[in-house]
């Protein structure tokens, strides 16, 4: 039988204390006093974790940390998309016996965002970079070359690392169920020149249309956000109403079936709606929304890998990475083949 390897998780457990004070403890960090620290150097001793002496840093040159970097705009709401990726990366990275350090970047614009001291100081590895930056920053951020994943996002560079969720095929998919259940007329949601997610998932949409011969409509093409903002309260809609309307993400679509049902109309006999991610708002939407299933857990864990990947090897590339999401059918969508 093969022995389980002790982690700085399990130390913690035994300990009642955090894998950072572990971590800081172990590797001669501030942070942690004489007493704890000897304490917990005593207790990994016991159970069988090897201690590099001289710690980690002085080892291998290493921090064992990493930063997570997030627009300020993107984790305004507390059930936001970005939080949940948060979560997981930490987890993920704990496990590695690495430490997440999140980044909020306040909402600058372009490239006049400030970099983060923990880069310009060194403190961390690596950088995993959440959500849409622009061209500006990224080219910033790449200057310090310091091993860095983005995810949820791309833009020119050929170099990036980036991990995405197949934005582009998720609203194929959607905009093709609603025409096989009898819609040509479809309406998308979605500030197109918000972020690249949003464009693809556009991009998907319209091939939809175009593979079954439904012109396009502008005036059906409605924005749900400002650049580099929170989504509207409220949407500027058609006269001529289509009969369902593609929404780029769940929480534009949560907000337009309230403002669609105050100004009269039923969900989904008079319009139908379906949203993007399977976040929270799918769930608390009445009705509950047809949607896309974005595994976001696979997503930071493919983050997480690559990070620690380039971390080891300094020639390390993987590229583009997609993960396909998968259509979940609720009630939000009306068959009109019945009609």
């Amino acid at each position: 039988m093969i022995k389980k390897t002790v982690t700085m998780s399990d130390i913690a457990k035994v300990m009642n204390v955090s894998t950072v004070t572990v971590s800081k403890a172990l590797g001669d960090r501030e942070g942690v006093s004489a007493e704890l620290r000897e304490r917990i150097k005593q207790k990994a001793t016991e159970m069988g974790y090897r201690i590099h002496t001289g710690g980690h840093g002085a080892k291998d040159g290493l921090t064992y940390n990493i930063g997570i970097i997030v627009a300020r705009h993107f984790i305004s709401d507390a059930s936001a998309f970005y939080w949940i990726i948060y979560r997981y990366i930490v987890e993920l990275l704990q496990k590695q016996n690495y430490y997440g350090m999140l980044e909020v970047v306040d909402d600058a614009d372009g490239g006049s965002r400030e970099i983060p001291n923990s880069v310009l100081d060194k403190k961390v590895d690596g950088l995993i970079v959440l959500g849409q930056f622009s061209d500006e920053y990224i080219d910033k951020l790449m200057s310090y070359y310091i091993p860095t994943v983005f995810l949820d996002f791309y833009g020119s560079r050929e170099d990036a690392e980036t991990v995405l969720s197949d934005s582009f095929y998720g609203a194929y998919m959607l905009t093709s169920y609603l025409i096989s259940n009898g819609h040509r007329r479809i309406g998308f949601l979605g500030s197109i020149s918000s972020t690249s997610s949003i464009q693809d998932r556009y991009l998907g949409y319209y091939k939809a249309l175009l593979e079954n011969r439904i012109p396009l409509r502008q005036d059906w093409i409605i924005s749900d956000r400002s650049n580099e903002s929170d989504i509207f309260p409220t949407f500027n809609l058609p006269q001529d109403m289509p009969t369902a309307f593609v929404c780029n993400c769940d929480e534009a679509a949560y907000k337009l079936v309230n403002q669609l049902k105050a100004s009269g109309y039923n969900i989904p006999d008079d319009i139908s709606v379906v949203g993007y991610d399977n976040h929270i708002y799918s769930t608390i939407c009445t009705p509950r929304l047809t949607t896309i299933d974005v595994n976001s857990r696979v997503m930071s864990a493919e983050a997480v890998d690559i990070i620690l990947h380039k971390i080891r090897d300094g020639s390390y590339k993987r590229g583009r990475t997609l993960v396909t999401g998968k259509l979940v059918r609720r009630e939000s969508v009306k068959n009109l083949n019945n009609t």
